[in-house]
């Protein structure tokens, strides 16, 4: 009867609260501050704090229970109601746009979905834009080839414009589901229409060749009736793309086709899919597009054209195309996704256990100590520079540093501090960082005020730079080069130069500026950048400076130091820089 009555105690520990407590198993040894054993816990102490209980019938040294108070659960069922509600209001806003997305108004849609991509979490919109495409697309009939390029246009255009994280999720998603309904023996067209989305990324500049080729490999090395259809399927839709991009790995896939057609079984030999699909890789051979029955390039073009007109940056796209293989993207989980930049450890966990965690944090409070006393020697003297400081120090990479920023709610003076933190700390750096580069890219593309801020305080660094020491302005001058090539800030920024006044320490700083310019930039874009300042009137001073500089200072020193293929090299793109300096000039005067 006494051991009943002590089970009975021991089951019930709280007869006041609601019944609905929680317990969570923890170590009871005394020396990790558990308490000693107790048949009997006083009632008393159990209705004023949360005590560890020990169960008769279990071991006594190894288990034990933790109190956990109704308020505390409250407010984790709160929490929980909260997201589960944000995200269902989040997904209804982003299905309705789906819903009347089409040609016409892809530029608001994607406009609008940008604003929710700066207005939410990225990997609740990553996650909440993925399903819903997949459920549009990815159904048991063959989808309209119209919808489905419109559908991953607006994937391309926030994957430029947003970053390369959308469309490396959705492509990952896209991929393990191709996989495994390449495995089921399932008769939809599920695994046409996951394709058609795998060869429209790839029309569209979010992935690059090597996956299309691995899955052609893939496809043909099983060489049944139903990979058969899906080759043929995905050389009709980027068959001649990638002819262009890489002929020499098109015709090594050919002769494997070829091979495994002669050595396959008699059934298939017969049969007039085989020989069809060995037509069509010929006639991508021999660049013959009337051998293809049903090809028509130009609703990808129009759409191409399309994109170039939606996204942001000038370049072609080719920059964030992600050159991830097959294997890669089945095997993220358990290697990691080292095409996204910053990206989160989701394979096996390590070992750990309590005093592994109690390490952890308190590694994480000394590293938040330290960046407080490295902005202290930094001179953050007030806590707005404080603040941006410590986002710099501790975000993951130039995106996850511009959200943090941006979600400081700074106004007016305020916001002007982040340019001047940035450049500071750029500046600081021994060896030349383009983190701060690519941050200062982020911010002028924003906003044109941010643009301002930077012209103005990159004026003020060049008319002190006898006060900046040697590595700092190498850190200028590759901030400056890198802002220019990428059509950040304009030419004009070196219109505060006074070149009838130049000193040694401007002159070395411009030779370096414009060097770097010339030689690391495409020779298309480097006419583009030049051409900006040629149609200005008021530009004209900054247009002779430079042309007198180009032909006289960069030239003559280019000759006398370097080596004769970059002299040679020099020497061209300053010819180009210079015509195209004088592209508009003569329109002016005429």
């Amino acid at each position: 009867e006494e051991d009943e009555e002590e089970q009975e105690d021991a089951s019930d520990p709280s007869e006041g609260d609601d019944g609905e407590e929680q317990w969570e198993s923890e170590s009871s040894s005394p020396e990790d501050g558990g308490v000693p054993e107790a048949s009997e816990p006083p009632e008393e102490e159990e209705e004023e704090v949360g005590i560890f209980y020990c169960f008769p019938g279990k071991n006594h040294n190894q288990s034990a229970a933790k109190y956990v108070p109704p308020q505390v659960r409250k407010v984790q069922e709160t929490l929980d109601d909260k997201k589960r509600e944000e995200l269902g209001r989040l997904k209804k806003m982003v299905n309705g746009l789906i819903n009347r997305l089409s040609e016409p108004n892809m530029s608001s849609i994607s406009g609008q979905m940008e604003e929710l991509y700066m207005a939410n979490s990225r990997k609740d919109m990553n996650e909440t834009l993925t399903d819903i495409l997949m459920n549009a697309c990815v159904t048991a009939v063959a989808m309209p080839a119209r919808l489905m390029m419109e559908h991953v246009l607006l994937v391309s255009i926030l994957h430029h414009n947003v970053g390369i994280e959308v469309g490396a999720h959705f492509l990952e998603a896209v991929v393990k589901k191709f996989d495994e309904h390449c495995k089921s023996d399932a008769e939809g067209k599920e695994c046409e229409n996951l394709l058609a989305l795998i060869a429209h990324l790839y029309n569209f500049h979010v992935v690059h060749s090597l996956l299309i080729f691995d899955i052609l490999k893939k496809l043909v090395s099983t060489f049944t009736e139903k990979e058969i259809e899906l080759v043929l399927f995905l050389l009709k839709n980027v068959g001649f793309s990638l002819r262009k991009d890489d002929a020499l790995a098109l015709k090594e896939l050919i002769t494997e086709a070829q091979k495994k057609a002669n050595t396959a079984e008699k059934k298939l030999q017969d049969q007039t899919r085989v020989r069809f699909m060995l037509e069509t890789m010929l006639a991508l051979r021999n660049n013959d597009m009337r051998k293809i029955p049903g090809y028509d390039p130009e609703p990808v073009e129009k759409l191409r054209k399309l994109q170039r007109t939606l996204v942001h940056s000038s370049g072609s796209g080719k920059d964030t195309q992600l050159r991830v293989s097959l294997e890669s993207l089945l095997s993220a989980d358990q290697v990691g996704r080292w095409w996204i930049v910053g990206s989160s450890w989701s394979g096996a966990p390590m070992i750990s256990d309590t005093n592994t965690k109690t390490q952890q944090k308190l590694h994480i409070g000394k590293a938040s100590s330290k960046i407080m006393e490295l902005a202290r020697k930094m001179r953050m003297n007030t806590d707005i520079r404080r603040s941006i400081f410590c986002v710099l120090m501790t975000s993951e990479d130039f995106l996850d540093a511009f959200e943090k920023l941006l979600k400081l709610g700074l106004k007016d003076q305020q916001e002007r501090e982040i340019v001047h933190v940035i450049l500071y700390c750029c500046l600081q750096e021994k060896t030349y960082n383009p983190f701060y580069a690519f941050l200062a890219g982020k911010f002028c593309q924003y906003e044109r005020r941010f643009q301002v801020t930077f012209q103005f305080s990159i004026w003020d660094k060049i008319r002190g730079l006898e006060n900046l020491s040697a590595a700092a302005i190498s850190n200028l001058v590759s901030l400056l080069a890198h802002l220019l090539r990428t059509k950040s800030l304009a030419l004009s920024v070196l219109k505060v130069i006074e070149f009838s006044e130049l000193d040694k320490p401007k002159v070395r700083f411009l030779r370096q500026v414009l060097s770097m310019l010339l030689i690391k930039t495409d020779a298309e874009e480097l006419s583009d950048i030049f051409v900006r300042v040629s149609d200005n009137p008021k530009l004209g001073m900054l247009r002779e400076g430079l042309k007198l500089f180009l032909t006289h200072f960069l030239l003559k020193n280019a000759q006398a130091h370097k080596s004769a293929e970059e002299a040679s090299l020099l020497k061209e793109r300053v010819e180009l820089a210079t015509k195209a300096l004088q592209a508009k000039e003569a329109k002016l005067k005429l």
